[in-house]
């Protein structure tokens, strides 16, 4: 059994380990990118805004990070939006290093999640259409910048940028 594993107070793992622009884990040592904190517990509002700040830098990964948080401290009744949509970006962080069987698995993981949802718009975000484009890129071969736009889009309609960017990646 491992010791040496990071962790807090209360027993319960940490990551401390640094991670490159894809999530990937480096030594322990090696300079990485920053990283969403651990103690980071933000409202609903405030995890959408970063979240999309993250896709739009192409960062899906520190995207999954600000998801991951806001399930830990949000209310349970939101727990399956929080998980489906870092499933999505975590997703979309394996089309990022070239894993499309990984992207597919949770890209199709998260939408089952988050078609829970049905029709409903929270936090200004087309649940409806979000898992329809993440069932439609699970095993599309997608190029993974066009895959992030059109996920982005769909969280934010109405502040998305502007791009006619081919999901398919034709």
């Amino acid at each position: 059994m491992r010791t040496d594993r990071d962790r807090d107070e209360a027993g319960r793992p940490r990551n401390a380990r640094p991670r490159d622009a894809f999530g990937r884990p480096l030594p322990h040592g090696a300079q990485g990118i920053e990283r969403v904190p651990d103690d980071y517990a933000p409202s609903a509002e405030e995890a959408v805004a970063a979240a999309l700040g993250h896709l739009d830098d192409e960062r899906p990964f520190l995207a999954h990070e600000v998801f991951e948080a806001r399930w830990k401290c949000g209310p349970d009744e939101e727990r399956d939006l929080w998980q489906g949509l870092a499933q999505i970006c975590v997703g979309l962080t394996h089309l990022q290093r070239g894993n499309t069987a990984g992207a597919a698995a949770l890209l199709t993981r998260g939408a089952e999640r988050v078609a829970a949802y049905g029709t409903r718009e929270p936090y200004g975000m087309d649940l409806a259409k979000t898992v329809e484009v993440a069932r439609a890129l699970a095993g599309s071969g997608a190029l993974a910048t066009a895959a992030i736009a059109a996920i982005r889009r769909t969280l934010a309609p109405d502040t998305a940028p502007d791009t006619d960017t081919d999901t398919a990646g034709h």
